[in-house]
Parts: structure tokens; C-alpha cells; sequence
């Protein structure tokens, strides 16, 4: 079912490994040409659009494009009670986390009279995306909506698909939890129209939208499939984006004490996301390898999504790799740079400091990836593909932006004069050195 790759005394480079690693295939160059039309008419038409849109993806024409606040009291007070407790008790850890990410201000003192400050400013407003295809995210959009409050973004709106079994609305869940958090602009639209809607904002078609259904906002976040991805592509400096989310992934690191129970169990929680789902364990022991190929392959036939499991395991993007040791597999990982990574070793915690390129990093045998999708207090929209490299996960830095505030009195500005002059003349750009002359 999964197949496995032996790196055991092999020499690679970085870039050697980065190519010979399983990877699922994006394909965003290929949907975005797909998506392209689809942005342009939700930028052209606004609400009509999005409405036939819906009507040709989502097979449904939603009556109500933005969801009326009833609706979202409705799904809260029909809301089980046991997933409401557990919704909250997710926000009051993710909240936790992430007042603690908050930037600080700073001022610094260059030189007598010579002042920079540093302030942080969270953006206007923000659309965040909660998918609503193969599953249901109510947990995706506590992430994005925990992270935006905290920054203190003042205007949020979040979007998830209309479905025809809820008469047009986003998934019952998703709207009890926008009601969790208190947030009240909600859109039933999927995809990527909700992206575009979001960068260009729309107009109303009809009495129920009003003349302007949404506004654009400077800031879009939130995971999606790759059509979503292409569309964030697409819209990128017309607003900023979290990332060009793919698939999700799993990489373990492990040797012999690892539980090979528990090393499946993690590898098919991660697939059942998606037949693209990517699970990968990479570890020095030849008998843990073993036993995890049996176990995943008895795990996946009794779960509940088994076919879709059975696809993303069987696929290219996800192996069991074998290396010499694990120095060697540390290469391995940060080669890989997974989106989740979990460290099954005996010295967990001491290989964890060592990782370089990963979305989250989940240490020792009681800390899964689902406590990180739920309630760990982390967030789970991490970065994807490789990009752990270079990105980070969402949060509040997601949000907010610096502004340095410069303040120089008479006699600071006067000690670089002359300098100034100098370097603006060398430049051949005397007007510069003109300006500061002028003050003198």
C-alpha cells in the first residue's frame, strides 16, 4: 500500500534529496489558467456571478450570498452539545496561543535627537477562507478567525461553500462557529470566486444583496484545494496572502521505540484529508519500517474514508523512507520541510531543537498531529509543498504589518548633512542631498 525508499548509504545533496523526496503535484500553473475566467467574471459581475457560480460548482443557487445573523444563531442553538464544547475549548487554547504571538513596539535612539520607532499595525480588513468539500472545518476557521482577533484586525469576513443539503448555506457547523466567535459577516460562497470576491469585493445583484454585497479586503487567508490556491496566485499584490496552500502532509521521524501502532494511526489520520494527502515516515530502523507497512495497511482498511485513505497512500507523495541513521534523517526532514512533523525518537525533544524547516513540529509519542488540528493552542494552517523552508504558519504576524516612524531634530539631521549630500551626489541623485540643504 505504501511504498518505501531506501536511502541507506547514499550521498545526496540537498537538492539531490529535495528531488527524490515523494511529493504530491500541485498543479497551480494548470489551475490557474482554469481559474483565471472564473476571477475576471466575479471581479466583472459581482453577486450575479458568484450566484452562478455556485449554481455550476456547488450545485445550489444560494437566495443569500451573505448569511443572515438568524441563521447563524440558528446553527449555534441546534449546535450538539458535546462539538460546542469542544469547539470552545479549542478557542480558548488557540486564543491562548496566539496572545502570546502579539509583536512588540520599539523605539530606538540612534544618536542624540535621532529617534526610530517601530510600531506594529494590523491590517483593515481580512477575508478567511474555511473549505467546505471532502470535510467540514469549523476547526479551520477558528484558526484563521483566533489569529485575525488577536491581531486586532478590526473587520473580518469569513466564506464557506453553500451547500445544497443547507439550502444555500455554509455547512451548519461552520456558521455555529463564526457565531462562537462573534463574527457576523459571513458568505456562502466556495472556492475560488469566494478569493476573488474577497481581493476585488463585489457588488449586489438584487434587493437582498444590497449595492454593495462585500467590500475587498487587503489581507486573504485560509487553506482550500488547488483551484483556491491558483486563485490566491492570481490575486497576490492586489492583497497579501497566507500561502499557496497543497495538500496537507505528514512526515514522522522515528526510531526502534517508536510505537509502529501509533505511527500508522497518524499517517492515516493525515490521510484521510485527501487522496493527495501526502504521509511519510522516515526512520533508521529497518524493523520499525516493517511493521508500520502492516499496521498502516490494517489501520486504512478499517477507517472510514478507506478509499480515499488507500489513494493517498498508494500514491507518489508518500513513502516510507529508510536512512543510515538519524543524522541522516534530519537531512531527510528538513529537505522535506513538512507541513507536520512528529518526532517518535528516544531523544525527541533534543532532535526537535535541531529541525530547521517545518510547519509544526510535534514532539514525543503523546503530542499527534490532531491535537495540533484541534487543540493543541498551535494553529493548523502551515505551510505546504516544501515551503516550511522559507514560510511560516498562520498567525498573528500574519496580520499585522511594521511601520517605522523616523524623528530627527535640527541638530541630529545636521551631523549627516553633509554625508547625505555625499552619498545622494554619488547616486547622481543630487535632489536629494538638495532636500536636506534646504534645512540649512
Amino acid at each position: 500500500m505504501i511504498s518505501r525508499l531506501d536511502l541507506r548509504g547514499r550521498k545526496l545533496t540537498r537538492r539531490e534529496l529535495v528531488d527524490v523526496l515523494p511529493r504530491a503535484e500541485l498543479g497551480v500553473e494548470d489551475a490557474a489558467a482554469q481559474v483565471a475566467p472564473v476571477v475576471a467574471d466575479v471581479r466583472r459581475r459581482g453577486a450575479a456571478a458568484l450566484r452562478d457560480l455556485a449554481e455550476r460548482f456547488d450545485h445550489v443557487r444560494p437566495q443569500y450570498l451573505r448569511v443572515p445573523p438568524a441563521e447563524l444563531t440558528s446553527a449555534l442553538e441546534t449546535l450538539p452539545g458535546t462539538v460546542r464544547a469542544g469547539l470552545e475549548e479549542s478557542i480558548v487554547r488557540v486564543r491562548s496561543g496566539h496572545a502570546a504571538q502579539k509583536p512588540q513596539d520599539f523605539t530606538v535612539q540612534i544618536a542624540p535627537g535621532a529617534q526610530v520607532r517601530q510600531r506594529w499595525v494590523p491590517v483593515e480588513r481580512v477575508g478567511l477562507y474555511a473549505p467546505g468539500g471532502l470535510a467540514v472545518y469549523p476547526s479551520s476557521v477558528i484558526m484563521n478567525v483566533v489569529a485575525a482577533q488577536e491581531a486586532g484586525v478590526p473587520g473580518l469576513a469569513v466564506a464557506s461553500p453553500p451547500q445544497a443539503d443547507n439550502g444555500g448555506l455554509p455547512h451548519p457547523t461552520i456558521l455555529a462557529a463564526c457565531a462562537l466567535l462573534g463574527v457576523e459577516e459571513v458568505y456562502a460562497v466556495g472556492g475560488a470566486q469566494a478569493v476573488a470576491m474577497f481581493a476585488y469585493g463585489a457588488d449586489g445583484s438584487d434587493p437582498v444583496d444590497g449595492d454593495v454585497l462585500c467590500e475587498a479586503v487587503d489581507v486573504i487567508t485560509g487553506p482550500g484545494n488547488v483551484y483556491v490556491a491558483a486563485a490566491k496566485r492570481l490575486v497576490r499584490g492586489v492583497v497579501g496572502i497566507d500561502a499557496e496552500a497543497g495538500p496537507t502532509e505528514i512526515a514522522v521521524l522515528a526510531d526502534d521505540s517508536a510505537d509502529a501502532g501509533h505511527v500508522a494511526a497518524d499517517l492515516v489520520s493525515q490521510a484521510e484529508h485527501d487522496p493527495l494527502a501526502a504521509a511519510v515516515l522516515v526512520t533508521d530502523s529497518v524493523e520499525l519500517a516493517s511493521a508500520v507497512e502492516a499496521r498502516v495497511a490494517d489501520v486504512a482498511a478499517e477507517t472510514h474514508h478507506r478509499e480515499r485513505v488507500a489513494q493517498a497512500l498508494d500514491g507518489p507523495q508518500s513513502a516510507i523512507v529508510v536512512v543510515d541513521d538519524m543524522v541522516q534523517g534530519l537531512g531527510v526532514v528538513d529537505a522535506y520541510g513538512a507541513e507536520h512533523l512528529e518526532i517518535q525518537t528516544r531523544d525527541a525533544a533534543e532532535l526537535a531543537e535541531k529541525v530547521r524547516n517545518a510547519g509544526a513540529i510535534f514532539v514525543g509519542p503523546w503530542s499527534p498531529v490532531s491535537l495540533g488540528d484541534y487543540m493543541a493552542g498551535s494553529n493548523h494552517v502551515l505551510p505546504t509543498g516544501g515551503c516550511a523552508r522559507f514560510a511560516s504558519g498562520l498567525g498573528v504576524h500574519s496580520f499585522v504589518k511594521a511601520v517605522q516612524v523616523i524623528e530627527y531634530d535640527r541638530d541630529a539631521l545636521a551631523v549627516v548633512a553633509d554625508r547625505i549630500v555625499a552619498v545622494a551626489n554619488d547616486e547622481d541623485l543630487p535632489a536629494h542631498g538638495d532636500a536636506v540643504r534646504a534645512r540649512f
